[in-house]
């Protein structure tokens, strides 16, 4: 029996079998169903590409806000611990602003648990006092909530990597300062003083040149002229003229001729600096290339610069860089380089090489070169260890416990010098002699002063200041107090043990008597070696 035929379905005559028609929309009724042949309202292709902008709309939303999520909690999670307040020490930094310093000293600590705060500024920035008995004191302007606030701090390393003299600007002042006050540096800056003037620096590389012969140190033959009035008897061309100290190519000129040379001799007397304004003379050299060689700490590179542009000078315009093997031949060069004036941590040579091959140096640099190439991370990282590394052979903790502070005034200053052990924790025993046990003799004080009557001039003059270096550095960091007080309890311990030692009960009459004379015979020993001889 066949079923029987859906509601409202009519079956046509003739068919076997209805058509049957199911419905998943409402409850009990059937939608009709579409003719055969018409395609769908909505076309299955528009649908499937508006989906894939939807889901991409949606994927590139949630990677933005994930990524500034994951930024956001990346930089709170850096600038969280900046430095601890109570264990730091302070490393200034004279540098542009185009390089942050502090991101590599992140994380770095010396002595265990002292970390680094790091002070960045350039020399036109930052004023300085120095003192010989509190060091200096460095004052710099920063913004805090757009106002320009002073604030003041005394450093105790110093990172120079901007030079302190280039044409106009002059600040070997802010170098003196930092040296009167004795504070470390790389390089050293008895070294940055001496590279102040480019002709010094030249002459030292003609000793060099001396010592080492022609061959082995090809330097560039140079005049040096103290006043461009001097200038019109030069008649090699042609020739490149150097005025005064500059960096970078400038106040460099290449002179074809003696009227262009008459041109920029009355060019540079026309300043109205004549009188101060020094120049060199050296022949041009048609280059093929230059070459860079930097030492920093042990690690050496070496870097071939050459033109593109057309221009002659090779750090000016567009240039093909590439890093070179090192030569034992470049690296004994900069070796010679980093003994000048005294030593040099980080340093740097740079040479011209003909068309011809052959090769001529030109000048050398000191700590403030420009880092080039692709390994300028690399180099910075290497300075910040190399950095670090000196910073933990030099700096004390308890240096660091008595030179930090806040500085509102001077008068602060001076009176946290004079009081240099008032952060450090309670001393130990002082190291002077101990007191002799119970019954045995007292011990003879050592002789402090070769002056008789000294005993009344112990006063507050003998700190921690008079004491070498280093039995300072070969003591624990609250062991200074002992020291200091050494030489009034020298005499105190030895005469309290002789009067406990008189003050002993007695026990045979013996003993007694030869107590008392060992008793004396020790006093008078003692007072001898106090007042001397009588």
């Amino acid at each position: 029996m066949p079923p029987p035929p859906a509601p409202g379905a009519t079956a046509p005559p003739g068919t076997a079998a209805p058509e049957l028609s199911l419905s998943f929309g409402g409850a009990g009724k059937a939608a009709p169903a579409p003719p055969r042949g018409v395609s769908a309202p909505t076309s299955p292709a528009k649908s499937r590409e508006s989906l894939l902008q939807r889901v991409q709309s949606l994927t590139g939303a949630a990677r933005d806000q994930g990524a500034s999520i994951l930024g956001a909690a990346v930089q709170s999670a850096t600038r969280a611990p900046a430095f601890n307040k109570d264990k730091y020490f302070t490393l200034l930094v004279l540098d542009d602003q185009n390089t942050d310093w502090s991101k590599y000293f992140r994380g770095k600590r010396l002595h265990g648990d002292f970390d680094i705060r790091v002070e960045q500024a350039e020399f036109r920035d930052i004023s300085l006092t120095s003192s010989a008995e509190t060091g200096p004191v460095v004052s710099m302007a920063v913004y805090r909530g757009g106002t320009r606030v002073a604030r003041s701090f005394r450093p105790d390393f110093v990172l120079i990597r901007q030079p302190p003299r280039d044409g106009s600007n002059d600040f070997r002042s802010t170098i003196l300062g930092l040296k009167y006050g004795g504070v470390p540096s790389i390089n050293s800056l008895h070294s940055i003083y001496q590279f102040q003037d480019k002709p010094w620096v030249f002459a030292h590389l003609l000793q060099l040149q001396r010592r080492l012969g022609r061959d082995a140190f090809p330097l560039i033959e140079q005049t040096f002229f103290p006043s461009p009035r001097d200038l019109f008897s030069w008649s090699k061309f042609p020739c490149v003229l150097k005025a005064g100290h500059c960096h970078g190519g400038v106040a460099t000129a290449r002179l074809e001729n003696q009227s262009a040379l008459q041109d920029a001799a009355g060019l540079v007397t026309g300043s109205g600096n004549d009188s101060h304004c020094y120049c060199t003379l050296e022949p041009y050299i048609d280059a093929k290339f230059d070459v860079h060689i930097q030492k920093i700490g042990n690690n050496y590179k070496a870097f071939m610069r050459k033109s593109i542009s057309g221009n002659w000078k090779t750090n000016q315009g567009s240039a093909m860089l590439e890093q070179i093997t090192l030569t034992e031949k470049y690296k004994s060069w900069v070796d010679e380089i980093s003994e000048l004036f005294g030593g040099m941590e980080v340093c740097g040579i740079s040479v011209v090489v003909a068309k011809d091959g052959r090769e001529h140096i030109i000048s050398a640099c000191d700590s403030t070169f420009a880092l080039i190439g692709d390994s300028q991370e690399e180099d910075r990282r290497q300075i910040a260890d190399l950095v670090s590394s000196r910073m933990q052979n030099v700096c004390r903790p308890g240096m660091a416990q008595t030179s930090h502070g806040k500085l509102p005034s001077r008068s602060s200053v001076s009176s946290r010098a004079e009081s240099p052990t008032d952060d450090m924790s309670t001393p130990p025993a002082p190291a002077g002699p101990r007191p002799a046990p119970m019954g045995g003799p007292p011990p003879i004080p050592e002789r402090t002063s070769p002056a008789v009557g000294s005993i009344g001039r112990l006063s507050s003059r003998s700190s921690i200041s008079e004491v070498p270096e280093e039995s300072i550095t070969a003591l624990p960091s609250g062991a200074a107090t002992g020291v200091r007080r050494d030489s009034q309890t020298s005499q105190a311990s030895s005469i309290s043990s002789a009067s406990r030692t008189s003050q002993r009960p007695p026990q045979t009459q013996t003993s007694v008597v030869e107590d008392a004379e060992d008793t004396m015979k020790n006093l008078r020993k003692t007072f001898a070696g106090i007042f001397g001889d009588m």
